[in-house]
């Protein structure tokens, strides 16, 4: 599944990364000398751009279990999990980020992920954390697609919940980026399998999902992105 995380969608898109970052800001205080760690970063693109507006003195580091080929030379990326990385780890973070990936982790596996967090944070730092937000999500999609979205978001919930009994303080904010993409370009992403829900699905499923995307939407796609934001202060 991670080997699909991070391809060439909107997310990756330099308007939607600033678009992420300067709602960031707006929720947490960074500068200069802050020092950043992000969970399953992918090509490290976020982190990347954090470097330059911040003009952080330290590189940001990230992690991902796939080796990226493009990824970004602005931060210090770990080919390791978040797991194995902090059973040598003796740094501390004023951000901690983990953006759109908790959700790949077994419960038993988020729950002591959180705890090696909040023992990596700085005094005042931030575990920032992000998944889909469940509440009226606008993300085209056909009807096997759809089906399995909701049943992902019935985990969602669990993890939400987990997160709300481990911290005694949590900030919920909501995060919304305007999409516009053109119905051919979307239907090429569902057959490259854009999203991790896809990737079981067979050749024949994926088809008739196409079929009935061609069929349903118009030319040009326009929703919102909706992501759902914890953000734990130690």
């Amino acid at each position: 599944m991670l080997k699909n995380w991070d391809n060439n969608t909107w997310i990756s898109s330099k308007s939607y990364i600033e678009t992420f970052n300067k709602f960031m800001f707006k929720q947490i205080s960074l500068n200069e000398n802050s020092k950043i760690l992000e969970i399953g970063c992918a090509r490290g693109k976020i982190l990347g751009d954090l470097k330059s507006k911040l003009k952080l003195k330290f590189k940001p580091i990230g992690l991902d279990p796939v080796n990226h080929k493009d990824k970004d030379k602005r931060i210090s990326f770990q080919n390791t999990d978040a797991l194995s990385f902090f059973k040598k780890n003796k740094q501390t973070f004023d951000l901690i980020l983990i953006k759109q990936t908790i959700h790949f982790l077994k419960m038993n596996d988020i729950k002591k992920l959180l705890l090696l967090c909040d023992k990596s944070l700085n005094k005042n730092g931030v575990i920032f954390i992000s998944n889909l937000d469940t509440y009226k999500n606008e993300l085209p999609t056909f009807s096997l697609m759809d089906k399995k979205l909701k049943s992902s978001f019935k985990r969602h919930q669990e993890i939400f919940f987990l997160i709300s009994q481990t911290f005694l303080t949590v900030n919920i904010r909501k995060f919304e980026f305007n999409v516009e993409i053109p119905k051919k370009k979307y239907l090429d992403m569902i057959k490259q399998r854009y999203i991790s829900m896809l990737l079981n699905f067979s050749n024949k499923q994926i088809l008739d999902g196409m079929k009935e995307i061609d069929n349903k939407y118009s030319e040009v796609l326009k929703f919102k992105d909706k992501l759902i934001c914890f953000i734990l202060k130690k």
